[in-house]
């Protein structure tokens, strides 16, 4: 394997460690809210780093027909979730507006 080779590899696996949200922590339980439609549901979890950082929260979407999920939302320094539908496909999340199934928010990628 080349010099290149190498470096791809290093490349996606400090991607896969540090930037993938399918790796995100599970996380406590906070709320949930359904879209209009009934289509999505957006799960969100508390989660609790340790003594050496912050609170984050993660949103999970989940796909109503079919059972697939997705993260959709990664914020650090909040403890709480305030979720409300704008519309069959779009929400916001503690004031960060996303259109689903396609938008993310990670606050590691501002």
């Amino acid at each position: 394997m080349g010099c290149c080779g190498c470096i791809s590899l290093l490349g996606y696996g400090i991607y896969r460690t540090f930037f993938d949200m399918s790796r995100l922590p599970e996380g406590k339980y906070l709320t949930e809210s359904t879209s209009p439609d009934g289509a999505y549901t957006l799960k969100a979890y508390l989660s609790d780093g340790g003594a050496t950082t912050g609170y984050a929260v993660r949103g999970e979407l989940v796909f109503n027909k079919g059972n697939k999920e997705k993260n959709i939302y990664w914020n650090y320094k909040e403890s709480s979730a305030d979720i409300h539908w704008q519309g069959k496909d779009t929400v916001e999340i503690n004031g960060h507006s996303l259109h689903v199934p396609n938008d993310v928010y990670d606050f590691r990628r501002e």
